[in-house]
């Protein structure tokens, strides 16, 4: 979450009004990086979640509306959002979302157990069924295409020796992964982002997953490996974490032999993808010698023990 575009309470009830609510209070949030996000307080007493959404234009915000609302009805815990009248409003160009304000809390890895972990791994899968009884998404913009084209872009741009050769080492690892691919994998919604920060918790119990913006359909496995590599690596990985998890998932939707056999390659490529991002907004804006706020080389650690078979015994027998 994060404030990057400024929205006056008065142009706020004006939107507002599309939902058929009276805003009268607007509180910005200012954590995260993607979206400009506030709380918001109708004249009825309610507290929402209002959204401007940065890079997603109307057709992008409007998907992700549209998936939200059948993963509620399918009884996934996402937070189901209000329905304007009409075309979903604009403010200058950006579309404005509204959602009932879930309380909860989030989760720190000292605080993530086997319980957890068991839990976040059956509400994945939950998503994973649910979503294959809609329409497919489109391929989204992370993948290896789009991620090599964001290198591409550091190599114009920069002339710091340490990150190119960083760009390098990834591009090599794309080289070397992207072509062990299944092709036929099975398929369906990836939430594609499920970290800690993306799950609410209340009472001991998912409250909300959250932030499905950057959904699209791909291998269901890369998103299970996408997650367990958020929720289940502190200095390296908790194999007691990443069973719970697993078990979990197979669950509610057991693991085919072939998406087995792909945990090293699509657990490899989830990491080059966080890797990659990194370099490119977090890495490239912080001074020489000093550490970024999110560190791609600890995608590349993750990397390294999944390709490396790390995450096996974790696996076997499921």
């Amino acid at each position: 979450m994060a404030l990057l575009t400024a929205l006056s309470l008065e142009a706020a009830r004006e939107l507002g009004r599309r939902f058929g609510v009276e805003l009268v209070e607007l509180e910005p949030l200012v954590a995260g990086s993607v979206n400009s996000n506030f709380r918001a307080s109708t004249s009825d007493g309610e507290l929402l979640f209002a959204r401007l959404y940065e890079e997603q234009g109307s057709d992008g915000a409007g998907t992700e509306l549209s998936l939200l609302t059948d993963l509620a009805a399918a009884g996934v815990p996402v937070v189901k959002p209000l329905m304007p009248a009409g075309a979903l409003p604009l403010s200058d160009g950006k579309p404005f979302a509204l959602f009932p304000w879930v309380a909860g809390e989030i989760l720190c890895f000292r605080r993530t157990d086997a319980d957890a972990c068991r839990k976040v791994g059956r509400a994945l899968a939950g998503v994973h069924l649910a979503g294959s009884r809609r329409a497919p998404l489109g391929p989204g913009r992370f993948g290896p295409t789009d991620m090599r084209a964001r290198l591409d872009a550091v190599e114009r741009t920069t002339s710091r020796a340490d990150i190119l050769a960083d760009v390098a080492r990834v591009r090599g690892l794309y080289d070397r992964f992207v072509p062990l691919r299944d092709s036929a994998l099975p398929k369906g919604i990836v939430h594609g982002d499920l970290f800690r920060d993306n799950v609410l918790w209340r009472g001991g119990e998912i409250a909300a997953l959250l932030d499905f913006e950057s959904a699209f359909h791909g291998p269901l496995v890369y998103d299970l490996l996408v997650t367990l590599s958020a929720w289940c690596y502190g200095d390296a990985f908790e194999l007691s974490l990443v069973r719970a998890m697993v078990e979990g998932y197979a669950s509610v939707r057991p693991l085919s032999a072939a998406e087995l056999s792909a945990v090293p390659s699509e657990g490899a490529l989830g990491c080059l993808r966080f890797a990659t991002s990194r370099i490119t907004d977090f890495e490239l804006r912080t001074p020489p010698g000093a550490r970024p706020a999110r560190d791609f080389r600890r995608f590349l650690a993750r990397l390294e023990a999944i390709a490396g078979g790390g995450l096996a015994p974790a696996f076997t027998g499921i």
